[in-house]
């Protein structure tokens, strides 16, 4: 059996054995942390750092998520929302008056966090590295007409998201979303997640590993198309893509979505109010995503549990090859799972993340 460090409770003893079992048999570093009433009761990694297995997986150590990280854009979003300062049903033009073009006046915050906005991908060839210039997406997404009547479809906007998201942030606040977030989200809870990742900690990162095949996307064919191993370029860490490229491990997501499980105040820290946090939960789509070919419920950023988890008060969301983000506003309780390895999954989760999720479940029903 994997041998694993850190810190689990006896009531969570059924998570460390799901993430034992799946370093011995799919993982090759991995991390798992889950926090209730705002406490760490899991705190678990193991495994290594790296594709030839000779660097051992610290607790330190800190990997890319890809879009597990929009449930740290969405957590801004709500922020400046119960602070006044963003309003989630007024037009995205309200803030970014140059978005009003090409039919998209009627495009809401709350369309672009749900994935409504008819934006799910940039319409002409655009390069990855165009996307290292904040400028140049966004204004290419201020130009561009929106693929079907805003609020009535949804279609997930993989990479056009963050930039979305991102640009409403800094109308609103004068800085980036990066920033904004380790200002005031990271820095007081403690946390060690990064969108734009200073060069000081490049010696942590334990780089993607790569499925042998390349994972099948559904819908369109990706703009621009993404080689994995772009995750492990030093200009595609240094950037802010607020969708896909933080970087964290498991202790560091749970901590952070702890705030949302537990009603806005996390060890002694408030960033929202209880209200604040409800907002997650408003529904704003249930049905087929054109994009995914599945049917999802997307709140405000977060996707709604669809009667798959016990507790109707969930939200999550995931990022390409594995990693995981889980927030119980029931149970109070938020659960992570970050790694190295991504697996071919469809672009829908694998099976390791819902493992470490059943285990979670049966340590919270003790």
């Amino acid at each position: 059996m994997a041998d694993l460090h850190g810190t689990c409770t006896d009531r969570f003893s059924a998570v460390r054995e799901a993430l034992a079992a799946s370093l011995d048999n799919k993982d090759v570093g991995a991390s798992v942390a889950v926090y209730v009433d705002g406490e760490p009761v899991v705190d678990l990694w193991g495994g290594h750092a790296d594709a030839d297995r000779t660097t051992p997986w610290e607790r330190d150590t800190i990997t890319h998520t890809w879009s597990t990280t929009k449930t740290m854009a969405a957590l801004c979003a709500l922020v400046l929302a119960d602070r006044g300062a963003l309003d989630l049903t007024a037009p995205v033009a309200t803030y970014w008056p140059e978005f009003a073009a090409a039919g998209k006046e009627g495009v809401r915050v709350s369309h672009v966090l749900s994935h409504t906005a008819g934006l799910p991908a940039f319409d002409a060839p655009i390069t990855v590295e165009d996307l290292y210039d904040w400028q140049v997406p966004t204004a290419r997404l201020a130009a561009q007409p929106p693929a079907w009547e805003p609020g009535t479809e949804a279609g997930y906007h993989a990479l056009t998201q963050g930039y979305l998201v991102g640009e409403i942030v800094r109308r609103v606040t004068g800085r980036s979303l990066g920033t904004f977030f380790a200002e005031e989200i990271a820095g007081p809870l403690g946390a060690d997640y990064h969108i734009g990742l200073p060069a000081e900690h490049d010696h942590r990162v334990a780089p993607i590993i790569p499925p042998t095949s390349s994972p099948q996307r559904g819908g369109p064919p990706p703009n621009p198309d993404l080689p994995l191993d772009v995750a492990n370029t030093t200009a595609w860490r240094r950037a802010e893509i607020p969708s896909v490229n933080g970087h964290g491990n498991a202790r560091s997501v749970a901590a952070v979505q702890s705030l949302l499980a537990c009603g806005g105040e996390a060890r002694g820290v408030r960033l929202l109010s209880e209200k604040g946090c409800e907002r997650a939960l408003e529904e704003q789509f249930s049905g087929t995503d054109h994009v995914l070919g599945v049917p999802m419920r997307y709140g405000m950023g977060y996707g709604l549990n669809g009667g798959q988890l016990p507790n109707p008060r969930t939200c999550f969301w995931g990022g390409w090859g594995g990693s995981l983000a889980l927030v119980d506003l029931d149970a109070r309780t938020s659960v992570a799972y970050v790694m190295n390895r991504m697996i071919d999954d469809g672009g829908i989760g694998d099976d390791r993340g819902f493992m470490i999720l059943a285990a979670v479940y049966e340590g919270l029903a003790a």
